[in-house]
């Protein structure tokens, strides 16, 4: 199965088998070496990096992430 199947038949379980499916899938990333993580990580860079690239999202200045995040925290 490809990934996006995988995903809609996930999404179709009861909210309490999803749960338990993310937390084992979670719980299976504790295996990893450091080299498989850092290698993820770097997909990950690359992955976002590309997303600039293509003008696909923008970045936004550290201050209105803050300041976004404290006006949902009040």
């Amino acid at each position: 199965m490809d990934p996006k199947t995988i995903e809609r038949e996930a999404l179709g379980l009861t909210p309490a088998n999803r749960a338990k499916l993310a937390h084992e899938l979670l719980e299976s990333l504790d295996t990893l070496s450091p080299a498989e993580i850092d290698e993820l990580w770097l997909d990950e860079a690359e992955r976002r990096l590309k997303e600039l690239d293509d003008g696909r999202v923008q970045l936004v200045p550290a201050e209105e992430v803050y300041r976004k995040a404290q006006a949902l925290l009040k």
